[in-house]
C-alpha cells in the first residue's frame, strides 16, 4: 500500500516520475513482471497528470469567461499581443 505522500505527487512530481519509468523500460533489460509493474505505473502516473492538465484549462477558461459568462479562447500569440498592448496599471481593474 503507498502512502499518501506518494500518492499525492505535483505535477511535475509526476511527470519526472513518469519519464524515469520510461527510461527504465526503454533499457529493456528488466524482467517481465518489473516490466509490467512499471508500465502499469506509468500508466497511472499518465492519467494523473492528463487529469492535472484537464483541470488547469478549466479552471483557466473559468477565468478567462466573458461577461455573459461564454469562454473566450485565444492563442498564445493573441494572448501575449493583448498583455503587451494593456498597461500593467489596467491589469488591476480587469478583476
Amino acid at each position: 500500500m503507498k502512502t499518501n505522500q506518494e500518492q499525492v505527487k505535483t505535477f511535475e512530481a509526476s511527470l519526472e516520475a513518469l519519464e524515469q519509468i520510461v527510461h527504465e523500460l526503454e533499457g529493456g533489460d528488466l524482467p517481465l513482471e518489473k516490466s509490467l509493474e512499471l508500465f502499469e505505473d506509468g500508466i497511472r502516473l499518465s492519467r494523473q497528470c492528463q487529469e492535472r492538465l484537464n483541470q488547469a484549462e478549466r479552471r483557466i477558461e473559468i477565468l478567462l469567461r466573458a461577461n455573459q459568462g461564454h469562454p473566450v479562447g485565444r492563442s498564445f500569440e493573441e494572448a501575449k499581443a493583448i498583455s503587451e498592448d494593456t498597461p500593467a496599471s489596467n491589469d488591476e481593474n480587469n478583476f
